[in-house]
């Protein structure tokens, strides 16, 4: 169920980005920001230690996904959770966060907000992938070296590489980015999505 914090931040999101490759290459929270057009909440001092408001604000969030009232969440919503809270884990990097748990494991365990803070501080400190890692790994299908690159290969990487996206979030994401010839020119591409 989505909501919005005090702080007006979007507090429930959904699971998908992009490219196994070894930029960090995840396009699922600019594309929360494209459709959804809400702020994300205020970023982290660097030292990834967060601020007294900053978990109040976390713990009302987290507060949300509690389906049951025991003040726990199963652990399929913890990448959920993060994502909500402004960061951009890929799903293996939570499994791997959490222990690598099965698939039942996934579905019917619980963690509460004090064992999942610690997790959160985790991905908060873990590298962040920058406009010159988008550029730099949308520059490997520029075959022809101008600054662009075909829309169709893109949509083809998007949904068969690394954590797939749907076809409507592709064409949700891509909307508005061809030129007349079906091309993309990915630094403005780029640009575009993270200025959202």
């Amino acid at each position: 169920m989505p909501g919005i914090n005090k702080r007006g931040a979007l507090t429930m999101a959904q699971d998908h980005s992009v490219l196994g490759l070894r930029v960090c290459f995840s396009f699922f929270p600019l594309l929360q920001l494209l459709l959804s057009k809400m702020a994300e909440p205020a970023a982290a001092p660097a030292a990834s230690e967060f601020s007294p408001d900053q978990i109040e604000d976390f713990k009302e969030s987290f507060g949300l996904f509690d389906r049951v009232g025991d003040n726990q969440v199963a652990y399929n919503q913890v990448a959920d959770i993060m994502r909500a809270l402004g960061q951009n884990p890929t799903n293996k990097d939570v499994a791997k966060i959490l222990g690598n748990p099965s698939a039942d494991d996934m579905a019917n365990k619980r963690i509460n907000f004090e064992a999942f803070l610690p997790m959160l501080k985790q991905v908060d400190a873990a590298p962040k992938g920058s406009y010159d890692d988008y550029v730099e790994g949308l520059r490997v299908f520029d075959k022809e070296g101008n600054g662009t690159v075909m829309g169709a290969e893109l949509r083809i990487v998007l949904s068969t590489l690394g954590e797939k996206m749907s076809e409507p979030e592709i064409e949700a994401l891509m909307t508005g980015q061809e030129d007349e010839n079906g091309s993309i020119h990915y630094e403005a591409f780029v640009k575009h999505i993270m200025s959202v």
